[in-house]
């Protein structure tokens, strides 16, 4: 909830702090851009680092990181400190994220962990659909300097936790020490590709830019590839890399949430640029979204348990193309009661893929690769939306007029379309998750799965 409140709150902040220092457009756009590149570059690496150290050690390093440099940001005294504090912030919360599902995995057996998993996720929900009206009230009343000062108790409030809760800390999977090499050529692939998707809004997908950035971030991903199969202790394992569900739940994860954070950003320039409604107001059109991913979660962890990922995975996909493809066929301003559904929908499902596609992914993994698969999986929820809106962006007109015949199709249709064709590729790696959750007690691993490995376990703290 921190790390996804951090977020949407910075997007009401950033008018005022362009005004306080007197920033760019780029320099403000640079605040967002500078975590994000963080976050999504050393994700898996954070994940490795907590199966090597502990997850409870790095939820306490991340947190009181996160609470430093909110602190630091708030008392910046130009926008580059700014910048760079935000990549800093950015390296703490990447170290918070595969550490909490990793924890889970610990506590809760792969059949139990639908419950859990959709409570992280209606939280994530909430404090993204509360953000933008917490820091307006912040900004209006304490300046923007309070929406990261609001992060330093928390964050305190939460190293506590660390220090008090015990979890089962089992021994790691075979050796673990870190590729340096492997870890470097990773984060430098994640950091091009993002930068490069980022890009596209402003340069396009024919722009020199970036075809040599996606072409670097290929170059170097391939040169990750042959060093992996090489090295004596890659970053990914092998038993990893070869998981047809952790894959699967990947890819159905990037396609879907890029169709969903694509559709949002075409609908909200569509709503403002072309029928003139304020940021309020258009968001309050796409409300039910947030509201039914809330409420969608726990739902969605119940049928994960009954019915298992392939049928609960399927079912997301299908509701998400469905509610992208009506959406096309809408007007959101006219056709308010049947956007609102369509909305609901688009939420209902999203939530039931990530419930899904999370339990999955940190059920199968062996608990000693915990952290690296929830890296992963963090990294095509990062990937994702940079990805869709780049998608979007590409399809969209250079500018939506605001003379538009309401009786005729929307301007952004073809690319709600194109968007729920994305998502409706969803469906292959859907139908290839396993019919069951897998029945693995958190404090036990099978002796194949981790060859020689101790079998004493003990407990996690600080």
């Amino acid at each position: 909830m921190v790390v996804a409140l951090d977020g949407t709150v910075l997007l009401v902040a950033q008018p005022a702090l362009q005004r306080d220092f007197g920033a760019s457009t780029a320099q403000i756009q640079w605040t967002s851009t500078a975590y994000l590149l963080a976050v999504a570059a050393l994700l898996v690496v954070a994940g490795r680092l907590g199966d090597r150290y502990g997850h409870t050690r790095l939820i306490l390093v991340g947190v009181l990181g996160f609470a430093a440099a909110s602190a630091g940001i708030a008392l910046a005294p130009d926008i580059q400190w700014v910048i760079g504090l935000r990549a800093l912030q950015g390296v703490f919360g990447a170290l918070l994220q595969p550490a909490t599902l990793a924890l889970l995995r610990l506590v809760y057996p792969a059949d139990r962990l639908g419950g859990p998993v959709a409570l992280r996720t209606s939280a994530i929900g909430a404090a993204a659909a509360a953000g933008p009206l917490l820091g307006g009230v912040l900004v209006s009343h304490f300046g923007w300097q309070a929406v990261f000062w609001i992060n330093v108790p928390v964050a305190l409030a939460l190293a506590a936790l660390a220090c008090a809760v015990r979890v089962p800390a089992l021994p790691p999977a075979g050796p673990q020490r870190l590729d340096l090499t492997g870890a470097a050529l990773l984060a430098t692939a994640l950091a091009v590709l993002v930068h490069t998707l980022s890009g596209v809004p402003e340069h396009g997908w024919a722009a020199p830019p970036t075809w040599l950035g996606l072409a670097a971030a290929v170059a170097v991903a391939a040169g990750f590839a042959v060093h992996e199969r090489r090295a004596a202790y890659p970053i990914v394992p092998s038993a990893v890399a070869r998981s047809v569900p952790v894959t699967a739940s990947m890819v159905m994860l990037l396609v879907t949430g890029g169709a969903m954070f694509g559709a949002l950003f075409a609908t909200t320039f569509y709503l403002q640029d072309v029928r003139g409604l304020d940021p309020l107001a258009s968001g309050l059109r796409v409300m039910p979204l947030t509201v039914f991913m809330v409420l969608g979660a726990p739902v969605a962890g119940g049928a994960l348990r009954r019915y298992g990922p392939r049928r609960t995975a399927v079912v997301g996909v299908v509701l998400v193309a469905l509610a992208l493809a009506a959406l096309a066929g809408l007007d959101p301003i006219g056709a308010w009661a049947a956007a609102g559904a369509a909305f609901a929908a688009l939420g209902a499902g999203f939530a039931t893929v990530m419930v899904t596609a999370t339990g999955t992914v940190v059920g199968d993994a062996p608990p000693g690769y915990a952290g690296v698969v929830g890296g992963l999986k963090q990294t095509a929820m990062n990937i994702g939306p940079t990805f869709g809106i780049a998608v979007a962006a590409g399809l969209m007109p250079p500018r939506l007029s605001p003379v538009w015949d309401p009786s005729a199709p929307a301007p952004s249709a073809p690319t709600l379309l194109v968007l729920a064709g994305l998502a409706a590729l969803g469906l292959v790696p859907a139908l290839l998750l396993p019919g069951r959750l897998p029945d693995r007690s958190p404090g036990r691993r099978p002796a194949e799965e981790v060859a020689g490995a101790p079998k004493s376990a003990g407990v996690q703290g600080c």
